[in-house]
Order: C-alpha cells, then sequence, then structure tokens
C-alpha cells in the first residue's frame, strides 16, 4: 500500500548495531562524528537569540509567498557584504535547504528527469531526488594535490533528460569549493543543454584560507539559470531554528518565468512562519559573533592533526578548503566499514566510513572539527594507535 519511492532498506547497516549495542551496554564513546554546533561548547548570545523570537508583530498573520519582505532584505544584505546585488524578489524563505530543494526539483524536472550531483558527497540527494520522482546521476570528484570536478566525465553523463548540474560550495566532507575555471565550464554546459546550476552553499562561510580562484557565491551567476541554496543551519549555527533560503538568479529570459513559477510553488506551501521569518535578521547577525570561535576550532583541530600526521604516520589526510569536516586515508588492508567497527569497538570512538559519502574505494574515514580540541586530539591519537597496531 506504500509508493515505490518510499521503498527504503530500513533495516540497520552493521556499524549502527554495533554502536546501538555499545550505547546500550553504556560504553563511553567520543563521537568523531558530531557536526551539531549547538552540542559543541559554543557561547550562543542567549538573550540576544530569544528577544528575537518575541517580536509582537508575529501575532498578526501576513502571508508573502517568498517570505516576509525584511527577512529577504536581511538575506540580500548578508550577499552585498560580498559585493553581490540582489533584488529580495530574487529570494524565497524556506524552512530548510532541504525544502528548498523540492522548490527547485519541482520547478526544473518531470517525473524520470535526471540531475548530476557530486560524489563524493553527502548521502542526501538521492532521498531528496527520489521524494520528488527525479533521478540522480553521478558526477566525480578526484584528488590530485587537491580536489577538483571531472569535468570530462561530467560532460559524458549530461545526458538528454537532465535537468540541472548540482554543486556543493565547498563541498561536504571533501571541504572542496568550486573554482572559476570550472564555473565557467559548467554554465557552458549548461547553456547547450539547456539546464540549470543548482549550488548548496551551506558552508560557504567557513574558509580555511582565502583564495582568489574560488567562485565568491553562485547567487551571482547570470549566464544560466542558477539555484543558490543557504540557511542559518550553518551561517549562524542554529540547525534548530529551521530558516534557509533560495536565491534565483539568471539569464533574463529566463530569469522572470522561473520567479513566477517559483511563487506558485512557494505560495503552495507557504513554508516559512512569521515568528522566524521576524527573527531571520536578528539571528543572521548572530553569526558574528558563532562564526569566529567555530574557525578558532576547527583551525586549532586541523593544526593538531597535521602536527601528529607530520611524524611518519601511515595515517594522512586529504586537503580541505573549508567546510567542519576532514578525510583522513588510511591503509586499505580493512574496508572503510571495518575500520569504522573496530575504532568503535575495540577503542571507543566514532567515524564516519568513507562508504557513508560514495567515495569510489576503500581508505577513507571522515571526523569532524567541531569538537572541543581535548575530545579531537584524544580521539585522533586513539585512531592512530589503532592504525599503528594494525599494520
Amino acid at each position: 500500500m506504500f509508493a515505490s519511492r518510499t521503498n527504503w532498506l530500513l533495516n540497520p547497516n552493521r556499524l549502527t548495531r554495533e554502536i546501538e549495542e555499545l550505547r546500550r551496554k553504556g560504553v563511553p564513546l567520543l563521537d568523531l562524528t558530531e557536526s551539531n554546533p549547538t552540542r559543541c561548547g559554543f557561547v550562543f548570545d542567549q538573550a540576544a537569540i530569544l528577544e528575537t523570537l518575541a517580536d509582537p508583530r508575529a501575532l498578526s498573520y501576513v502571508p508573502d509567498p517568498r517570505g516576509l519582505l525584511g527577512a529577504r532584505q536581511a538575506v540580500a544584505g548578508y550577499y552585498a557584504e560580498r559585493g553581490i546585488t540582489l533584488d529580495p524578489r530574487q529570494i524565497y524563505l524556506t524552512t530548510s535547504t532541504s525544502e528548498a530543494y523540492s522548490y527547485v526539483f519541482r520547478l526544473l524536472a518531470d517525473p524520470g528527469d535526471t540531475i548530476l550531483v557530486p560524489q563524493p558527497s553527502y548521502p542526501l540527494f538521492d532521498f531528496l531526488a527520489g521524494l520528488n520522482d527525479v533521478g540522480v546521476v553521478p558526477y566525480p570528484l578526484v584528488y590530485d594535490q587537491g580536489w577538483q570536478i571531472d569535468l570530462p566525465t561530467l560532460e559524458k553523463r549530461l545526458e538528454a533528460r537532465a535537468r540541472a548540474i548540482l554543486v556543493v560550495h565547498p563541498n561536504n566532507p571533501t571541504g572542496s569549493f568550486v573554482h572559476r575555471n570550472e564555473l565557467a565550464e559548467l554554465l557552458a554546459f549548461c547553456q547547450s543543454r539547456e539546464a540549470a546550476l543548482v549550488a548548496d552553499e551551506v558552508f560557504a562561510d567557513y574558509s580555511l584560507a582565502p583564495d582568489s580562484a574560488r567562485v565568491v557565491s553562485h547567487a551571482a551567476v547570470t549566464e544560466a539559470l542558477t539555484f543558490t541554496l543557504s540557511g542559518l543551519s550553518k551561517i549562524s549555527a542554529l540547525p534548530q531554528l529551521k530558516i534557509a533560503w533560495l536565491v534565483v538568479n539568471g539569464p533574463s529570459q529566463l530569469l522572470p518565468s522561473a520567479l513566477a513559477r517559483l511563487e506558485i510553488i512557494a505560495d503552495t506551501y507557504l513554508s516559512m512562519s512569521a515568528p522566524l521569518a521576524l527573527a531571520l535578521p536578528g539571528l543572521l547577525e548572530t553569526r558574528r559573533t558563532l562564526q569566529p570561535q567555530i574557525m578558532e576550532r576547527v583551525r586549532a583541530n586541523l593544526q593538531s592533526l597535521d602536527a601528529r600526521l607530520a611524524i611518519g604516520q601511515p595515517v594522512t589526510r586529504l586537503g580541505a578548503e573549508g567546510g567542519w569536516y576532514v578525510v583522513l586515508r588510511l591503509p586499505s588492508i580493512r574496508t572503510d566499514e571495518e575500520w569504522a567497527i573496530e575504532l568503535a569497538r575495540r577503542d571507543g570512538v566514532l567515524v564516519h566510513p568513507g562508504h557513508f559519502f560514495d567515495f569510489s574505494s576503500e581508505g577513507h574515514l571522515v571526523v569532524s572539527l567541531l569538537n572541543k580540541q581535548e575530545v579531537f586530539d584524544e580521539g585522533l591519537a586513539r585512531i592512530l594507535a589503532r592504525v599503528a597496531n594494525s599494520a
């Protein structure tokens, strides 16, 4: 009696069962997968956050399909700080980037059409596409002294029913940004195939080092129809408040129609509540005190990691340009899942196996850089000791 689009495998995998059993036994665990900033010891301005949610204007219902104008103006101001001028009419407020993806997929794709997505990347797109009756075609990110988009392979996979190319800027978990030369090729593909560009920029504020070769933001792109997604879950480290947005840009012959069609989609959902929309400008401002704390933590953990790996360890880390994660490369004497299970069972350390993000080969683990440094250092020491004892 259920729809085929929800015919997922619901049984927990080996790693999940192992972790559940360890927790049932009360075994203490160091969670190096922790990516929830509200659980990582950062100092939030509680008074300012709560004050934004007490606006008496929230007692009135004044619906706007795009979301309240003041909130969209605040988002436009956020991009203005990056040198990008947007009309608030180009901005749609949503409760999550997942919802924004649904808007875009519904706008662009008929059932059976496809979206090209990066691999490795966060394992969300298959679910979002499937729930919108859209197919997913992966294109590879390759590593050679840094991550690059495999543009020749991407071009080969742009089949007739491809409606969009999706990029994550920076990618999760590789931490790789889209560079200007890559964007030029992507736009050429979009123009020749009448496809759109969809850019997920939730981690874009977390750059580990400046690089003039990177794209500042895809929100400025006008050469092809472009949809840029972001929100406060990462920008202000407030995932619990469910505030996100979608920015639409593109050529003059396509942009008005896209905006008009999206308005009907948004009017159908009337997504973001008035209290959250009214709170958005103030909550967006809290990023100015949160982001420095996060970047200090991320850089300190990365520096500690590099210092330990510089001693000739059999573990190396892959380069990252931004974000909250780092990819470790381990000897391929075990599968990624076997490494993760052994680390949990014998060392009490939780890590993500690379296959969770669709790495194409074994020997990759993914860890978060958000933990307090003493937790990160202890977890890392256990990982290195386990690998050394297994060599």
